[in-house]
């Protein structure tokens, strides 16, 4: 009778760990967006913008205008000029809402690679990085293994600006591949590392715990997320209106 007990305990923390992931891991990837829109007001602060800077600001509010009324092929338009003329830090942003475009009609490999064409122009890894770690994340459910790691890898190193997100990124990877035990390595580093919030610490510990107590038949329908759209809807902020002077 215990053995039965003991075996609905283990399902039901399980069932509970599952759960958490699920919940969390979705929003992990629409973390990104706050990420962005922060960092990128960072990179802005203290530019000056003039001439084809602040036409490109105009023109990049504009875009996101529409997108804010549901207008894609207009947004779509207005982004895919700057991205062909604009100053780099514009041409950048601009091909990362294109992207977004392509999201919200479901054509992912078209999103994925206008956010590798923004990663490779883009004027330093704050914008680059969040280009290359929304890529992959986009590809994830899709395509292989060996090509999302080959993607996630780098972005790894502790000197990038979105290293635990790229490590939880890989984790779940391998974890939707049926391959969890290659995936304890970064979900232990997330679990113990101070810098991440309470809800990555969490999702890593829960999925660590489900490895550990042999109930990871469930992590790969669970590590199966639905990427977000790359922000913003809302016009830009202030700082935002600066980011173009970077070349």
């Amino acid at each position: 009778m215990a053995d039965v007990f003991d075996e609905v305990e283990e399902q039901l923390r399980a069932a509970r760990y599952t759960a958490i992931v699920q919940k969390g891991w979705p929003y992990a990837v629409g973390g990104l967006v706050l990420v962005l829109l922060v960092t990128v007001g960072v990179w802005g602060y203290g530019e000056h913008s003039k001439g084809e800077q602040a036409k490109a600001s105009l023109i990049y509010d504009q875009g996101l205008q529409s997108l804010t009324t549901g207008d894609l092929d207009g947004a779509d338009a207005k982004f895919a000029g700057l991205a062909a003329s604009a100053p780099a830090g514009y041409r950048t942003l601009a091909l990362m809402q294109q992207a977004n475009v392509r999201v919200q009609k479901n054509k992912l490999d078209e999103a994925a690679r206008l956010l590798d064409q923004a990663a490779k122009i883009a004027p330093d890894n704050i914008l680059g990085d969040a280009a290359r770690l929304k890529a992959a994340q986009l590809l994830m459910n899709t395509h292989s293994l060996a090509e999302i790691q080959g993607r996630l890898t780098p972005l790894i190193d502790d000197k990038r600006p979105y290293h635990l997100m790229a490590r939880e990124a890989r984790a779940m990877a391998l974890l939707q591949a049926g391959r969890p035990q290659e995936a304890l390595s970064d979900l232990s580093v997330l679990s113990l590392a101070q810098d991440v919030s309470q809800e990555t610490r969490q999702r890593a510990e829960a999925a660590r715990i489900l490895i550990q107590s042999g109930s990871a038949a469930a992590l790969p329908a669970a590590a199966k997320a639905t990427a977000a759209p790359i922000p913003p809807a809302a016009p830009p902020s202030p700082f935002l209106a600066n980011a173009g002077a970077a070349q």
